[in-house]
């Protein structure tokens, strides 16, 4: 099954993950969770994920791989983010890899999460919208912007060939991070 836009690359996962700040036993969201690699990562460390995705085959694919990976604590929910996120309770923070109304989701996620919001975004209009959004809110904190370039051969050496730029926004809702 192919899932579009994803997976998260290593480096900007790990970038992601440690501005979330995720805590053992937290209950995290994954909002536009794609193939599920972060949720299943989050996984490993919180108490609950709650992965949505808009796509039947992005839902899919996470719930496929949470259960051969034989993740309990990884509920996915095919939906609109804030239609699910209301009746989910709080959270302690929020992955946004995607989301259709991202200043809804935001503003929704600004009153249920109690620490960190981090917004992975490709799209310059994405980045723009979710810094106005979370200042909008008194939940911004900073933008991160990451270049990463892998190696490859070329000729009788090894070259560097970049991949796309990624912005990571953090939303900090109080200041216990």
């Amino acid at each position: 099954m192919d899932v579009k836009g994803g997976p998260t690359q290593d480096e900007i996962m790990a970038i992601s993950l440690f501005k979330l700040g995720l805590r053992g036993g937290d209950v995290v969201a994954d909002i536009g969770c794609g193939t599920g690699r972060v949720s299943r990562e989050c996984a490993k460390t919180a108490g609950r994920v709650i992965a949505i995705d808009r796509r039947p085959e992005a839902a899919a694919f996470t719930r496929e791989h949470a259960v051969e990976s034989e993740m309990r604590n990884l509920d996915v929910y095919l939906g609109e983010a804030a239609e699910i996120l209301p009746s989910q309770g709080p959270l302690d923070c929020a992955f946004v890899g995607g989301s259709g109304n991202l200043e809804a989701v935001l503003d929704i996620l600004s009153g249920q999460v109690r620490r960190t919001i981090v917004v992975n975004a490709v799209l310059l209009d994405t980045v723009l919208r979710a810094v106005h959004t979370m200042q909008t809110l008194g939940i911004f904190r900073e933008v991160v912007h990451v270049q990463v370039s892998r190696s490859y051969s070329l000729a009788d050496g090894i070259a560097l060939r970049p991949i796309n730029p990624v912005y990571i926004i953090v939303g900090q809702v109080n200041d216990e991070c």
